[in-house]
Order: structure tokens, then sequence, then C-alpha cells
């Protein structure tokens, strides 16, 4: 019998599990594998451990002191472990996290300390700050006998299991860290082939390994799962090309230009946050050079300042007796002729500082911070590939890693099977798209796309459309689109909406609007609108010439918090095309925003699984919260979804900054914005006042690590809220954790996917890949239109409601059929797929932080701001405000604004 408690999380390798990490009680595995649809025949990138270690490991506490104030660095304590020194005096077996463990075959008989100097190994000056101490510490004794017996059932998880778990992911990781740059759990060579992104930025792929336990047919089993790692990294070249490129300069001169206009704003300045960029990057002394003749030693940029070499002093020599210039010295010591208006570096090193001109930046430098729209384009097509090429590139990872010519994985015994897992899949039933007037039936709804030609939607808008109009937006070089060709576009978008079954009573108005009006442009066409029509306008449509993100939040910003209309923009090469497939994608998402439904799935499946499902008054909730990118000063966005029909096709959403990357969502967000969704359920006519009597919670984007904070934050803070809502009903709850951000791929067996390798929609694994214990499955709900598909991972971490896993699973797969602005079934639950265009559209609702200068945006009152501060010695304080709330006049909250 398999072990009644569930405490490791996905069992993915946690060396420093958070407290309260592990709950007393989770769902387990079903005692049975879904047997509905038909079977299916699935290859993973996952390869099964094959052996234990035998011979006990020795774990050891290490201490590394001395040096500098750098030396608890972890480039620094590198260097030290990785020293002549430490090899002379260890034998090669041991292994060592980088901080402050290490394990080896050989016991020590007691504390060890070794002296090392990196100074006097390289053969340069003595000095004290290249002294170390190393000092190794017996702790214990790591066995695998638990880790055997709990896979095989005869023992409960046990805490003493994380140290042999967290010895074995270093294990497979300490051969390859040695051999190729390492980000986290993946791994890059030198030598692969590079493509450049622009700007400095090129992308090339490695590795991703990562060790966890997985349900097997035949039992639980360690697994490695294996993926294509897809790198981003600056291009090696001198500092000096790579601040042109940054800058997107033609020429030196012009980053010198660009320096003199910045320094009397130096933090604020364009220049000092494209430079931003190379913080902590390493880089190379071009004046420097090691033994073999190349650049050495390895420095890290701390900042680039407001002054040239020529106008920064420093201390020559420790007493200070003697300053120079930085161009100076370089030009006594080195014989270089410093350029002027130039930023000046200085690295984190402390005192040391060095002209533009004289560093170079070696490959493999990771870029961390957001790609630009053009390089997000780049990285999409160098990452997007068919399964047949991506799991080539997979093998080619694992050949990389050749676990079997790897003497750290054969001196501890481990062994991996080199042959990838095969399990048996299912192919889920598949509803039938049904609208008001007919139905795409199951077989071409298989395909994963369907044209709805002729369709009238399943609810078309409630109350016919008459304030209406669009703002055609002039650039300062005319109109986006022809009047002409815009008239003639919303001709025909009114005929075909009305073939939908869309209410549409009088023709729009076209009003002419200047990009120079900035946002009044928006009160224009309001007020334009209002007039012509005698009353609140009911939808503002805009044409505009680009892409461009400012314009866009702008119009959503004044549009959703202002006036509290529903909007929708659209591209002007569109409208002057005026395709009727294109005008039919667009009366989906109008409709919603007005108040319809496109269509729901249908099936049989369900009421033969569970004929009382229907009959339960059921809330869906989904939530999402979006972080910044890196480096970014903005909030985290968090977005609540929920279901306002019986039928779950319409989710009304609202939207709270949640803090600076803060995962978790906040009490307060649940008791006011999650309080008014449920009030505005239980308003709807069908729920007649009633509070649920279960909800399902999917939830999104949630490491393993934060399922019991879930459980103990937002779902305890959900409970509450009920009890103030109504003390005498709770309904029960059942909570999903739904995540894309792993590295599993589905890999078909030939006939058993689509054309180009992919899992057909519905494909279900529940082996191979899933938690030995705990309740979970993969599932491919949609048709990937390129590359290859990413089937979203459900963990069940509470199911109160017990509906049944089967039921479960074939409710998650059908709903992805009615997601309402698309004729094809959706990659992931659609309350969640909500969640997180709401969260993403919250950003145009943000407040400027309070440093700001500018002229403030505010609605109603001045914005609550959040107890979140930023800190950094580039920049004052800056607080994390509430976002503008949306103006609910015309009930925008109960319509689909996000769509």
């Amino acid at each position: 019998m398999a072990p009644q408690t569930r405490p490791l999380r996905n069992f993915d390798v946690i060396t420093n599990p958070p407290k309260g990490h592990i709950p007393e009680t989770m769902p387990s595995r079903p005692p049975k594998l879904n047997n509905l649809g038909k079977e299916c025949n699935i290859g993973l990138n996952t390869y099964h451990v094959t052996q234990f270690p035998i011979k006990p490991v020795y774990q050891y506490d290490v201490q590394i002191i001395g040096g500098a104030v750098d030396s608890l660095k972890r480039m620094v304590i590198g260097k030290v472990w990785h020293s002549k020194t430490i090899k002379s005096k260890l034998d090669p077996s041991w292994i060592f996290d980088g901080n402050k463990l290490a394990w080896s075959l050989t016991k020590l008989p007691g504390e060890q300390t070794i002296h090392v100097d990196l100074a006097a190994e390289r053969g340069g000056k003595p000095s004290e700050k290249q002294k170390f101490q190393v000092i190794i510490r017996p702790s214990k004794v790591v066995k695998f006998d638990l880790i055997r017996g709990y896979l095989d059932g005869k023992c409960d998880w046990q805490p003493e299991m994380l140290e042999s778990m967290s010895f074995l992911d270093h294990l497979i990781r300490e051969q390859p860290s040695q051999k190729f740059t390492q980000i986290k759990k993946s791994f890059f060579a030198d030598g692969q082939a590079r493509f450049s992104l622009g700007n400095g930025i090129e992308a090339f792929k490695g590795v991703f390994a990562s060790m966890r336990m997985v349900n097997t047919m035949t039992g639980p089993q360690l697994s490695i799962n294996v993926d294509v790692a897809n790198g981003t990294f600056f291009t090696a070249m001198p500092v000096l090309q790579m601040a042109q490129e940054l800058c997107r300069g033609n020429s030196t001169n012009e980053v010198s230009m660009l320096f003199n206009r910045s320094k009397a704003n130096w933090h604020s300045s364009p220049l000092h946050r494209f430079l931003k960029a190379l913080k902590h990057v390493t880089v190379l002394k071009k004046h420097m050079r090691g033994k073999d003749g190349n650049p050495a030693p390895e420095f890290k940029i701390h900042r680039f300042l407001d002054k040239d070499p020529y106008e920064i002093t420093f201390d020559v020599d420790k007493e200070a007796k003697t300053k120079s210039t930085v161009a100076a010295y370089f030009k006594k010591q080195y014989n270089i002729t410093c350029l002027r208006d130039m930023p000046c570096i200085e690295l984190t090193k402390k005192g040391e500082y060095a002209p533009i001109e004289t560093l170079l930046i070696p490959q493999n430098q990771r870029y961390r911070l957001k790609l630009d729209e053009k390089q997000t384009s780049g990285m999409i097509k160098f990452a997007v590939t068919l399964p047949a090429e991506r799991w080539s590139h997979i093998q080619q990872g694992v050949n990389m890693l050749s676990w079997s010519t790897d003497p750290y994985l054969k001196n501890y015994g481990l062994k991996i099977s080199p042959t990838r897992a095969e399990v048996k899949g299912r192919i889920l039933p598949t509803p039938e798209p049904t609208f008001a007037n007919g139905k795409i039936d199951a077989r071409t709804a298989s395909s994963g796309r369907w044209r709805i030609d002729g369709k009238k939607f399943l609810t078309p808008n409630p109350k016919e459309l008459k304030a209406w109009g669009i703002g055609i937006i002039n650039y300062g070089r005319g109109p986006c689109v022809a009047q002409s060709a815009a008239s003639q576009f919303f001709i025909q978008f009114k005929k075909i909406y009305g073939v939908h079954g869309g209410k549409v009573g009088t023709a729009p108005l076209l009003v002419p609007l200047q990009i120079a009006r900035g946002g009044e442009m928006i009160t224009d066409l309001w007020n334009a609108v209002g007039n012509k029509f005698q009353m609140k306008p009911e939808l503002l449509f805009f044409v505009v010439g680009d892409r461009n993100s400012e314009v866009y939040n702008r119009i959503k910003k004044s549009c959703e918090c202002r006036y509290g209309v529903v909007s929708q923009v659209l591209q002007s090469q569109h409208v002057s095309r005026c395709q009727d497939q294109y005008i039919s994608n667009v009366c989906m998402k109008v409709n919603a925003k007005l108040g319809g439904s496109t269509c729901r799935a249908a099936s049989t499946v369900l009421a033969k699984l569970d004929p009382t499902f229907a009959k339960i008054p059921t809330l869906i909730i989904g939530a999402d919260v979006s972080h910044a990118s890196p480096g970014s000063e903005e909030g985290s966005m968090a977005a609540l979804t929920a279901s306002m029909t019986t039928d779950f096709t319409r989710y009304a959403a609202l939207c709270q900054s949640n803090g600076q990357r803060v995962e978790i969502i906040s009490t307060e967000i649940i008791m006011k914005q999650l309080k008014q969704l449920i009030e505005l359920w239980m308003s709807q006519p069908a729920m007649r006042g009633c509070v649920p009597q279960r909800v399902l919670y999917y939830r999104d984007g949630v490491s393993s690590g934060q399922y019991q904070h879930v459980l103990e934050q937002e779902v305890a803070d959900i409970r509450r809220l009920f009890k103030a809502i109504n003390p005498q009903v709770q309904p029960k709850i059942t909570v999903i954790i739904c995540a894309k951000r792993h590295h599993i791929r589905f890999f078909p067996a030939p006939g058993h996917g689509d054309r180009n390798g992919n899992p057909n929609p519905g494909t279900l694994v529940e082996t191979g890949c899933t938690n030995p214990f705990e309740f979970d499955f993969y599932l491919n709900s949609h048709s990937a239109i390129k590359g290859t598909a990413r089937p979203v991972h459900y963990h069940v971490i509470l199911d109160e409601c017990k509906i049944g896993p089967m039921v479960l699973q074939q409710v998650t797969f059908e709903h992805c059929f009615q997601y309402i602005r698309s004729t094809t079934p959706v990659s992931m639950f659609p309350a969640v797929y909500y969640a997180h265009l709401a969260s993403n559209r919250a950003k145009a609702h943000q407040q400027k932080a309070a440093v700001s200068s500018g002229k403030k945006d505010t609605i109603k009152g001045e914005p609550k701001m959040r107890a979140y501060t930023l800190n950094s010695s580039d920049r004052p304080a800056m607080e994390i405000l509430d976002l503008l709330p949306l103006n609910n006049g015309q009930d925008i909250v109960g319509s689909m604004w996000y769509i």
C-alpha cells in the first residue's frame, strides 16, 4: 500500500523547504486511471533512474573564511573550492553545492582546515585579500534505504529523505556545472550555434535537467526530466561596443554625445537606463593577461558613473598618500590613453575603476532583462520548434550530459536509463461546441479548429446596441485609415454581427482623433458619441496605426477607469482588408463585452459520469498573479475571475496590485475584490441570491513550494469571506493548481498525434511524469498552431467537493472549448486564462509612483498607497499604489471588459 502522508509537493527537489511547507493531508492519487476516450502511446522527455548509490555518502559542512569583503560571494567561493590546493588535498569524488555543503565517499576523521592562497597559485603578488581558510566539518551520513522504502510504499515520508534527494540533485549537476555555463538547472555549452536577437543580445540552446519522483505503471520511481533550454546572453564584444548596441547607436561618438547630455540627470537618463543592463556582468580586462595570453582575471561591473576617467580620483596606495585620476593611472601603468566623454566603470571589487574601452564581455554572460518587441519576436522564431526538431535537441542535450561517462555518477553508483519513458495516455471524448442555431460536430471539433460562418452566438448582447462610435487616430500624417474604408468595415461588421445574432440598432458615429491630444482624444470620442445619441456611449472602437502599447494602455485606462465603457481596439491594416473571418473574431469579443456568450461545450459524457453535476450550484473562481519583468519597478498584479452563468460561459473579473513580486494573493484583495464578484454571482437571476454549494478554485502560477501557502492563506481567506456573507452556508472547496511553466512534453507515437507530431486535443497523461502519491495530471487540451505543444499540469491540493477524478478531468477539458473569443479549444482552463488576460490588462490601470514628478491621473480622490517599498542605491524609494478602480456606472465589472 502507498503511504498515506503526502508531504513533498510535486517531488521536485527542495533543498530549503519553507516553514509550514508540508501539509498534513493532501488528496491522494486516484486508485484507477481514467478510461474515457481512446488509448494513445506517448513518449515523454523523462529518463528513469535504474540504480541508486549503494555506498554510504558522507555530508560535510563547509566554511570559507578570510580574504576580502567579497569573499562570501559565490564566484570567489567557487574559485577557492576549485583551487589547486583543494584539489591536491581532496580526492576527485568530492561534490560541493557552491555554498556550504559538500559530499564525499571519503570519511574524514574530524574537522579539517585547508589554507588557500589564490594569488600564489596564479604567480601574482602576495595579498592578504587572496588568502582563505577552508574548514570542513563532518555533518551526517546520507543513506538511500529510506528513499527506496518510500518508493516501494514500505514507509512514510521522513525529513531525512530531503537530504538524500538534495544530494542526488547535486550529483547529476556536478559534472555538467564544471564543463558548461550553468543557470540554475540548465547548462549551456560553448561552440553552440548562436542566434542574434539584435542590440548586443543573442540566444542559443542548452539543456535542462531536473530529478523528481514520478508515478509509473510499475510503481513510484526516480526520474530525470530533460528538456531544451533557450537562453539569452550578451554577445561577446568590448563593453564600449556593447554600450553602442544597447543605446541603438550607429557609432561610439553617439554614446559620447548621449553621455554629455545625460550627466545633469544621470540616474533618470536613457543612457543610464540602457547601461544598467550590464550591472553584475562579468568582464575581462584587455590590458591584463594570464599565462595563456588571454585576458584575465574576471571582474564584475558594479555601475556606470556620470564622470569620465579624467574626472575620477582614487587612492593609489593603502595609506592614501598618493592620489591619481583613473586616466593618469592607466597612462602610467599600462600606457593607455583613455577616451574622454565616456562613462567610467566602477567594478564590484572595492575601489577599482576601469575606462569603458578597456573591458571585454566574454561569452555566455546571461541577459536577465525583458526583451524588447523586436527581440521577443526573434526569440519566438528561435525557440519555437516542431516536435521532431525539439526531440532532436533534447537528444543532443542528453548527449551533453553524458550520464554513461560521468565520473561522479560512476563513483557514486547512480545509473540513468538512456531511453526515454513511454506511457499509455488517453484522448478524452471531444465535446460539441453548441450555438443558438446548431453545433460543431465532435469530429470537426477534435481537430482543434472550426468555423462559425452562419452560426448564431449562444447568447447575443441582451440589450440592443444604440450609442457607439469609432475613433480613427491621426498620427500627424493623416488618419491611419481612410474614412471610406472604415465606413465599409463597420457596415460589414453590423451585418455580420447581425448574422451571429447580435442586436445593433443605429449606425455608429465616426470621429477623427488626434494622437497629439493624448488621453483627451478618448474624451473627444466619448463626448461626440454621447452628444450624438443623447446617452452614455455603450461601446467605443479605436482604429490605431500600430501596436504601440502606450496608446493602447491609455485608451483602456480612460475607457475602463474614467468612463466605465467597454472598448475595442482595431489595427488599421485589418480595417482596410475588411475580411469576414476577422470581423467574426471581432464580433466574438464585442458580444462578450456587451453581455453575450459565444458557445457552450455540450457532451453526454458528464451526464453519464455524474448526473447531478449540473444541478449543484457551483461557482468557478480563477486566479492569477502576474509579475513585472526583471529590473522593473512595477508591482505585481492579482486578478480574480468568477463564473456568472450556470453553463460557465461568462466570467467577471477584478484586479488589484499585490505588492512587489508577491505571489500569494493578499487578504485585502480576497475580502474586497472577490467579495464583489461573489455578490455579483449571487445577484444573477439563475442564482436566486443563494451562496454556491461548491467552489472550484483554479489557481495559476504557483510553485510546488507555495501550495501550502495557498491553502493556509488564500483558501482560508475565501472560507472567512463566505462565512461573512452567510454564516449558515459554507460551500465545499476544491483547489486545482494550474501550471504551464514546466518542462514536460508529449511526443505521440506515429498515428497517435496530429500531422505535426503534436498530441491531439484531449490527450491526458497520468503516469511517467506525475506525482507518485498525489492527485495530479497533465492535459493537452489544444491544437498547437506552431512549435511543440505544452500540456498544462493540473494538481489538486484540496478536494472537498469529491466530484471524482474523471469528472474533474473531463470538466477541465470540455470548458476549454467554450473560451469566449476563440474558435479553437484553448490550452488552459478558461477561468485561469481570463485571469491572466485581466492581470495583464491591469497594467493599464496603474497609478504612477508617488516619486514621479508627472501629472497624476486620478479618478476620484487620492489613490491608496500599498505598504510595499522598493529600495535601490540608484533611485529614490518608490511605493506600489492601488490600481485605479473600474468605473462601474454601466456595470463594466459584470461585462467581460478584459477580453
